[in-house]
């Protein structure tokens, strides 16, 4: 995809994110059945179901600007999900492997931030309303699953694993 105008740039980000978030939903049963805490158990369902809902908001974003989901591979979360898979097969107590993956969701939460946050800008920036709606819900979504998770790890997690 040649990148002429910023509208070919937001297309190009979209197709990382929507790639990212497949990618997420095949990594986040590994990242269930790894961890011992019953919060975290849940946290990690319920992003889950969180990012299936998300996809479909992004399918409904490639609709609204007429253009196909697939065609870009998100390396980057591709290499966060290998370094999670890397540290689950890790010998660890139960607790910390629970506190490493949170570090792991949050670096996966930290990058769909940064990510979201630059197709907002280039959605207002260029005007688009309807798809600047869509992806701010989600972006608010990721924020608030990166509390969720710093909460745990500081009320809990963390403390365990001490």
């Amino acid at each position: 995809m040649k990148l002429n105008n910023l509208k070919d740039l937001m297309i190009h980000e979209l197709k990382d994110i929507y790639n990212a978030e497949q990618q997420i939903t095949k990594a986040l049963p590994k990242m269930i059945k790894a961890t011992s805490s019953e919060k975290l158990k849940k946290a990690f369902q319920d992003h889950l179901d969180v990012t299936e809902k998300q996809i479909e908001r992004l399918d409904k974003v490639f609709e609204i600007i007429d253009e196909k989901s697939s065609g870009e591979k998100c390396k980057a979360m591709e290499g966060i999900i290998k370094e999670a898979e890397s540290m689950m097969s890790e010998k660890a107590d139960p607790s910390v492997m629970d506190a490493a993956l949170i570090a792991c969701a949050q670096r996966v939460e930290h990058y769909e931030i940064a990510a979201y946050g630059t197709a907002c800008t280039y959605a207002k920036q260029l005007g688009m309303d309807d798809v600047l709606k869509q992806l701010k819900l989600t972006l608010e979504e990721e924020k608030k699953t990166d509390e969720l998770l710093s909460k745990i790890a500081e009320s809990t997690i963390n403390e365990q694993a001490k």
